[in-house]
């Protein structure tokens, strides 16, 4: 971190249904710099995203945050609290069965009762996200940054999970000059990445079989549409390795590392040089 005095706050922007909440940080001496939409991870806007936007800010970007699960596309069920009961139970379940229906019903009914209501509540939500509603909303993020004189016109996004999933599909709407995904699924058709107008860097888990699986479609989807384009695995690490409030996941040198590539890509891809 450079050491730039920042000022973080919460604020809402305008989404296609009613506002959004988000948290904007900046650098607090009033100049204008390329902006940066941060897309939280299936937990939500929680105090690592912030974290995130705020390492940002210090470094010479103004980082907003959207809180996704504000958006009246979702269900008001989606709070952290329950996001994370959801999760600790689908950990449970053997890799091989979380996908098995009958399986995962009957370890269900396992549960006590109030805990099994917000869980069987909340599954099919978490795993069935409307994601082109969700872009759109991110979308209307993009041209809060622009409208709103908080920037030099330049907006890039980064995204991690969940949210690495949707800054690709960011990149795919044409309304990024720069945009990384942390271990996202691929954009969903895979043919809308002809619409990437910017630049793409990917970063992934070496152990993160599941979302590496999808890796030689999108590197030929990209290869074959002549994007902008690069990629980066870290042998060994697992899925969210990035996150350091998860420490079972949590690699400290891959995400030291990755953090570094972030700033020297959107250094030369965002920041005008002189």
């Amino acid at each position: 971190m450079t050491g730039r005095a920042i000022a973080g706050q919460d604020v809402q922007y305008s989404g296609e249904l009613g506002p959004i909440d988000a948290y904007l940080s900046r650098p607090s001496d009033g100049k204008k710099y390329p902006g940066v939409v941060v897309i939280h991870e299936i937990w939500g806007l929680n105090k690592h995203i912030k974290e995130v936007a705020d390492r940002l800010a210090s470094e010479g970007y103004v980082a907003l945050a959207p809180h996704l699960f504000s958006s009246k596309h979702v269900s008001p069920l989606l709070t952290e609290e329950n996001i994370s009961s959801v999760m600790e139970f689908f950990s449970t379940l053997p890799p091989g069965k979380q996908r098995d229906q009958e399986y995962t019903r009957k370890e269900l009914e396992k549960l006590p009762e109030e805990r099994r209501k917000v869980v069987g509540q909340l599954m099919g939500t978490l795993f069935d996200m409307p994601q082109d509603k969700l872009t759109n909303e991110l979308v209307a993020g993009t041209r809060y940054l622009r409208s709103g004189g908080l920037t030099d016109g330049r907006i890039g996004s980064v995204g991690f999970c969940f949210g690495g999933s949707m800054s690709g599909r960011l990149a795919c709407t044409g309304e990024t000059d720069a945009s990384i995904i942390f271990y996202g699924q691929n954009p969903d058709p895979i043919d809308t990445v002809r619409n990437i107008k910017g630049s793409v860097l990917g970063i992934y888990g070496g152990s993160d079989k599941r979302i590496d699986a999808g890796l030689p479609e999108l590197v030929k989807s990209m290869v074959d549409n002549e994007k902008d384009f690069e990629m980066c695995i870290y042998p060994g690490a697992p899925h969210a390795f990035f996150n350091d409030t998860h420490k079972s996941n949590y690699r400290e040198e891959a995400a030291r590392d990755a953090w570094e590539r972030v700033l020297r890509f959107f250094s030369v891809k965002l920041k005008k040089q002189s």
